[in-house]
């Protein structure tokens, strides 16, 4: 098993790619510390996982608030004396254009730029006592095309991209590999809240956005979460610094 022994936090485990991810991770052998601000979603991932057979737990976290990020971190390593693996997944879904407002972008900006650098930091602090290990961020493909009325959403994103770069130079040192994942349209409880909130069907959804794709079709969350553990592991032992597109070809065009 490619993460036999390790210890990982997924943060955003709840739903979507966190909650994928955070199955995948615990196929693999990894005992996984399930980070969610939603609680009964958070609980419901461990609680699954354990259900399986598989060691998990959950900590309610806001990584926007950056003494969740680091009570996250000192409960890992309370139960677990170590931590390998950090995947920051936790993203706050704000569409707006030029319109937004100021609590808009510093929703959008907390949560996915400072919250995945809040995290970072005591993760690594970790790490490093522990000989190294591996984060993954969660891009998307928003960080290199324009999207109508995103703009709230693509510059964090543009931004965890840059920050992955400047972490594995920073990092790189203490044996700690940072990269980064770039999702295309995948259907998670986000889009289908998009949908919701936007009024389109399940069906229109995937009629509109699938044939972005050279692929035809948008993603599931496995597909994205088996990029993540390939990234996460020991397979992945010299790449670092990397942005991975698991796009089915939208930004190939």
């Amino acid at each position: 098993m490619r993460l036999s022994g390790k210890v990982a936090i997924v943060s955003g485990a709840g739903a979507g790619i966190g909650r994928a991810t955070a199955e995948r991770f615990s196929e693999e052998g990894a005992r996984v510390v399930v980070a969610d601000v939603d609680e009964a979603a958070g609980r419901g991932t461990a609680d699954a996982i354990v259900r399986a057979g598989r060691e998990a737990m959950f900590v309610k976290t806001d990584v926007s608030v950056e003494r969740d990020a680091r009570e996250l971190v000192e409960r890992c390593l309370a139960v677990h004396r170590r931590l390998d693996v950090l995947v920051n997944n936790a993203a706050a879904f704000v569409l707006e254009g030029l319109d937004a407002t100021a609590a808009d972008w510093q929703r959008s900006l907390g949560t996915n730029v400072v919250g995945t650098a809040m995290v970072s930091r005591y993760a690594a602090a970790a790490m490093k006592d522990g000989g190294g290990g591996a984060i993954v961020n969660l891009g998307s493909i928003s960080a290199f095309v324009a999207q109508p009325a995103f703009v709230t959403y693509s510059v964090t994103k543009a931004a965890i991209v840059q920050m992955t770069r400047n972490m594995a130079l920073d990092l790189a040192p203490a044996n700690i590999r940072v990269n980064c994942v770039c999702p295309g349209t995948i259907l998670t409880r986000a889009s289908r809240d998009h949908m919701e909130r936007t009024g389109t069907t399940l069906d229109e959804f995937i009629a509109e956005e699938g044939p972005k794709h050279l692929l035809g079709r948008v993603g599931t969350p496995r597909e994205v979460a088996n990029a993540i553990l390939f990234l996460a592991s020991d397979e992945a032992s010299f790449i670092t610094g990397a942005h991975l597109m698991v796009d089915g070809g939208y930004t190939a065009r």
